[in-house]
């Protein structure tokens, strides 16, 4: 149920595919890409790692001085072997302190016990934390929100939705296209193929869905081709590639037209893909594998995967033309009613090692440091109740989120850390935070790194012109 496509969407994909997009308005966006494109002499790339479900930011990123641990303590452990509170700083398998550049008065900070790799990230400067994020239309205090004073997110509190509005600023039944496929559109001029601008390892992305460009889909770790496309018919030369030639014939009915236009796209853009990714594999070492915290054991981590899918992309750029690009990767399920204390244990300790997997690979990608060209970020539906529900906690709004790379202004928190409690003045119930950043401010800020102009930049987030500060400063200058 959670994470169905809608009808309208799956048509919507499905006339993308077939080119039904407007010669005049595909003309405008690309004269409005061209100056960031221009620009676009270097490399970057954008990273989504999209938690779904909506991840227990309560229990990843927390306050620990003695006024915030005592409160968490009193409304987290409800006792037994139910309880969501986790061992204090110190404690066996407790939170893990991280101090901030920036450190708010008073207070205290660490990580779930799952996020050592994290924490290194944290303080080796390379990652940073952004407090409070969420889905908003303008900014918002309690009592507008009890008031229906101003315009809010549509739908709060559902997944597909919230899904939805996180990627796209619209809602699951009538989203087009997402903020990362919109700001792929305005940039795809800089890439000698833009095909490969928008690159998904997770299958079909929101996310990635431009209003001109088309997201590619890899599953596995090579773009999968057709199956006995080359073979010969009974062992006759004259029966070379009768499979091509039967499902890539031009036809006279438009929809098989379009059909066999797809499959001869796809058909080239695999053989092109797989080129440089083998070229590329001998440079990207397999992941390793990840330990469960729950057994011990030793496992294979699938998000890790995703994103040593990513990394040989990235190192075949040269080959596929590739200047600018946005990529998706995504794990679930985050959505904790029940067993969250080992259910989140286990997803987090798969986040963080994937992600500091890939951190390294950035450092030495074919003998050059990426870093600085490749910025990693975390997204998810929602947060969750700072309430428990007895074994676990229940859809909230805002949530706490790591951004790392070379270019990032690494070992801060950025936004507050909302009072640790209930009954606050951003608590819209059970401890569900209001956000105080919202995912607007928080896309344009990448946005801002990756070459887009402001003008650019406002239409690619629609809402960002509610908000006085348009750029957090979590990014260093290019």
């Amino acid at each position: 149920m959670h994470h169905q496509p809608s009808r309208r969407r799956f048509l919507g994909n499905m006339l993308a595919m077939a080119g039904s997009t407007s010669v005049p308005f595909t003309l405008n966006l690309a004269a409005m890409g061209n100056a960031a494109a221009q620009n676009a002499s270097d490399y970057k790339a954008i990273v989504c790692l999209f938690m779904n479900g909506g991840n227990d930011h309560f229990n990843t990123v927390l306050a620990t001085d003695s006024t915030s641990w005592s409160a968490y303590q009193r409304i987290r452990d409800t006792g037994g072997a139910t309880s969501i509170a986790l061992p204090g700083v110190g404690a066996t398998g407790g939170v893990l302190p991280i101090v901030p550049n920036s450190p708010q008065a008073g207070r205290t900070y660490a990580l779930h016990p799952s996020l050592g790799p994290l924490k290194e990230l944290f303080d080796a400067g390379r990652l940073g934390v952004l407090a409070n994020v969420g889905t908003l239309v303008q900014p918002t205090t309690l009592a507008q929100y009890k008031a229906g004073a101003v315009a809010l997110p549509p739908r709060l509190f559902s997944h597909n939705d919230q899904q939805s509005m996180w990627q796209s600023s619209q809602l699951e039944a009538s989203a087009t296209s997402g903020w990362g496929g919109r700001m792929a559109d305005l940039m795809a001029s800089a890439n000698g193929n833009s095909t490969f601008t928008c690159v998904s390892s997770a299958g079909n992305a929101l996310f990635l869905a431009g209003r001109t460009v088309r997201q590619y889909q890899i599953s596995g770790t090579s773009a999968a081709p057709i199956t006995r496309l080359n073979d010969t018919l009974f062992g006759l030369p004259a029966g070379n590639n009768v499979l091509r030639q039967i499902i890539t014939a031009d036809q006279s009915d438009p929809f098989a037209k379009d059909h066999a236009a797809v499959v001869s796209r796809a058909i080239n853009a695999q053989a092109t893909l797989s080129s440089a990714m083998l070229a590329a594999g001998s440079g990207v070492p397999d992941p390793t594998p990840y330990i469960n915290p729950n057994t011990g054991t030793a496992a294979v981590n699938p998000l890790a995967v995703q994103l040593q899918t990513v990394a040989r992309i990235i190192g075949g750029r040269g080959a596929l033309g590739a200047r600018r690009q946005v990529f998706y990767v995504s794990l679930g399920s985050f959505d904790s009613h029940d067993y969250q204390r080992t259910s989140q244990a286990d997803l987090l300790a798969r986040v963080a090692h994937a992600m500091a997997y890939f951190d390294g690979v950035m450092g030495n990608l074919q003998g050059t440091n990426m870093r600085k060209q490749v910025t990693l970020f975390t997204a998810s539906d929602f947060g969750r109740t700072f309430a428990s529900n007895g074994d676990g906690s229940d859809h909230g709004w805002g949530s706490h989120h790591f951004v790392v790379g070379g270019a990032v202004k690494g070992r801060n928190i950025y936004g507050s850390l909302p009072v640790t409690g209930l009954g606050h003045d951003l608590d819209v119930g059970s401890g569900a935070l209001l956000p105080s950043i919202s995912v607007d401010q928080y896309g344009a800020t990448l946005a801002s790194w990756f070459g887009l102009s402001a003008s650019q930049i406002a239409d690619v987030f629609p809402n960002i012109g509610n908000f006085s500060t348009r750029n957090l400063g979590f990014m260093n200058a290019a």
